[in-house]
């Protein structure tokens, strides 16, 4: 995997930079120049801030508070910061024993940086303090170290720059660093060294008898070759995002198979569809034969179904015979559904072309549900005047043969 780190003063206008594309067997490639110039397509983007322009403090907080990030965790460090808590962005790294490791940084710094930099196209990068790119081990503290001035790693989330010294006296901040952890039982069994540029290892048994504390020299160490897991993202966010990178080549097969489902069902759908469609047309067709083979001067069929009822009540009419929608057939279906009404209840009935009107009055609504199920399963077909219900005087119900 590349990944790409990016080094950039927070102070200094984000026009150049250095930078580094570390490729995992490879030897690393490194350069300075205008962010425009940068490496593309890195799979991992780290814009690292130097050691002295981020502080990273302790300070307890609530467990809901540590989701936050901002100006909510800057009033918490608001009595270690200078300047007003809205202008840092304050960054929840870790817990540390009982405390809260926060990362300070100043937020305009940082939003400049952020714009010229999806200016030059560079987005979804993590925010890397130079600090916890150090090499970290449990009872060691690390430092580097380039002849006058380093940076201290103390523990798997903080750390700080050191101020001036020499080959033969460490820095008073380290000394101070020291005393504060041993006055809390948290003091380090020894100092790895390590030199950031050539002949800068110091005088390892002055700086031994100094700081009452063994110092080993550990090597050198680049902020550019430090290894691809190594740092905390102080922009959270960010690091929980970056759980999901790779996720849409891992879901990509499920994609693939969900789309293909999805396609199956769909001409599936077009198929069933086109054959119901097809058997809808035969059937008419095959009513259309039907009602022409029985009455061959018919001129046109527009309702076959219809047409056929009609001609099949001439017949029984011309046959002195009664059909199911003449009055009489109508007329004693409705009565066997309505014969629970009280007395009063059928103000009309009407009848006229094979089309039977009730309205009734003073029932309730079950009673006209329990009419209109009983016509129903009669083969009668019901409908119910909506004006009428509407106007709560009275129910109208129109009946007609099915």
């Amino acid at each position: 995997m590349s990944l790409l780190r990016i080094r950039g003063s927070l102070a200094d206008a984000p026009v150049r930079c250095q930078w580094a594309l570390v490729n995992d067997g490879r030897e690393p490639v490194s350069g300075e120049g205008p962010l425009a110039e940068l490496p593309r397509r890195a799979e991992r983007v780290q814009l690292v801030i130097p050691a002295a322009q981020v502080l990273i403090t302790r300070a307890r907080l609530p467990h809901a508070a540590r989701r936050h990030a901002g100006s909510v965790l800057a009033y918490a460090v608001e009595d270690e910061t200078v300047g007003e808590p809205d202008a840092n962005l304050v960054s929840w790294l870790g817990a540390a024993g009982d405390s809260d490791v926060l990362a300070v940084v100043d937020k305009q710094g940082l939003t400049r940086w952020r714009d010229a930099l999806d200016t030059a196209g560079v987005r979804g990068y993590e925010v890397h303090c130079e600090t916890l790119l150090l090499p970290w081990a449990a009872d060691e503290w690390s430092l580097a170290w380039d002849g006058r001035e380093g940076i201290v790693r103390t523990g798997e989330f903080e750390g700080a720059a050191t101020d001036c010294g020499d080959r033969e006296a460490p820095p008073l901040s380290l000394r101070l660093m020291l005393e504060a952890a041993e006055a809390l039982g948290a003091g380090p069994a020894s100092i790895a060294l390590y030199t950031t540029v050539p002949d800068a290892a110091p005088d390892i048994e002055a700086w031994t008898r100094e700081l009452g504390i063994a110092v080993r020299l550990a090597g050198t160490w680049d902020w550019r070759t430090a290894p691809h897991g190594a740092g905390v993202s102080l922009a959270q966010e960010r690091q929980r995002w970056r759980v999901f990178t790779g996720a849409a080549a891992r879901l990509r097969p499920a994609a693939w198979i969900l789309g293909a489902a999805l396609a199956i069902q769909a001409a599936a759908l077009i198929i069933d569809w086109s054959s119901l469609a097809n058997e809808q047309r035969a059937l008419r067709q095959q009513m259309e034969s039907r009602f022409r083979a029985a009455f061959p001067d018919a001129v046109a069929v527009v309702d076959p179904v219809l047409q056929m009822r009609r001609k099949l009540a001439e017949a029984h009419h011309a046959a002195g015979q009664f059909d199911s929608s003449d009055f009489l057939p109508l007329i004693e279906q409705v009565a066997a559904a309505a014969k629970e009404l009280p007395a009063g209840a059928v103000r009309i009935v009407s009848y006229e072309s094979g089309r039977m009107t009730l309205e009734l009055s003073a029932i309730d609504e079950a009673s006209v549900r329990r009419i209109v199920a009983r016509l129903t399963q009669s083969g009668l077909s019901v409908d119910t005047s909506p004006a009428s219900r509407a106007a709560n005087a009275a129910v109208v119900l129109i009946v007609r043969a099915s």
